[in-house]
């Protein structure tokens, strides 16, 4: 792989596992409309599209299914006040992340994080997680017009850093990564422990899967 100079990252699932956080506030949500909860290994499927696709999710029971609007518009809201207060509260680093995060500040790599998740929710955690400090840039999922896997808040933080797509690398978990990094004339790499509904994130073809932040010294 050629040497980057940027190096982008995603959160949930690469960063950070934040589903208990998540399925916590999805089993409330569920509760409190009077169905049953989901549980936090059906949820684990589920995240990696944004919060709003999640709560669709589980009132549908399927990937791409569109619950009634109404109870939709009942339970979303429900959802967001349980997650804005639960919200880091069991979500932690995965292995690995906290030591690759030192060595890349210390190699001296521009970093940014580029997640699909709300602002509301990014900084906060990032923030619990005591990382936030280590980006440059932190775009989220409504700091743009449109989100991963459009290229669009690649090439934003690209373009803060004053950097080319060229010299840019995106490190994520799904397909959606994967795809808005190739649109964006972005290296790739994905670690093999995130969301990506259960699929193998080597189909997508990244350029390479690691299994850990640690590995990030070796490749780089």
């Amino acid at each position: 792989m050629k040497k980057p100079k940027l190096i982008l990252i995603d959160l949930d699932g690469t960063l950070v596992d934040s589903v208990p956080d998540l399925a916590y506030s999805i089993d409330g949500m569920m509760q409190q409309i009077g169905r049953e909860p989901r549980g936090e290994a059906q949820v684990r499927d589920w995240v990696g599209n944004g919060v709003e696709k999640l709560v669709k999710r589980a009132l549908s029971g399927e990937m791409d299914g569109e619950p009634d609007a109404s109870e939709f518009n009942r339970a979303n809201p429900i959802f967001l006040e349980l997650y804005q207060r639960h919200n880091g509260e069991k979500s932690r680093l995965y292995p690995g992340v906290a030591e690759g995060l030192a060595y890349l500040a210390s190699a001296g790599y521009s970093l940014g994080c580029v997640t699909n998740k709300a602002a509301r929710f990014t900084e906060p955690l990032l923030e619990a997680l005591s990382i936030r400090d280590r980006f440059g840039i932190v775009v989220s999922g409504d700091s743009l017009p449109r989100k991963k896997p459009d290229p669009l808040p690649l090439l934003h933080a690209a373009d803060f850093f004053g950097l080319n797509p060229a010299d840019a690398l995106m490190l994520g978990d799904s397909v959606s990564d994967v795809k808005a990094a190739r649109a964006a004339g972005f290296q790739v790499i994905c670690v093999n422990y995130g969301y990506n509904h259960g699929e193998d994130i080597r189909l997508a073809e990244p350029d390479s899967v690691i299994g850990s932040f640690v590995d990030l010294k070796a490749m780089l």
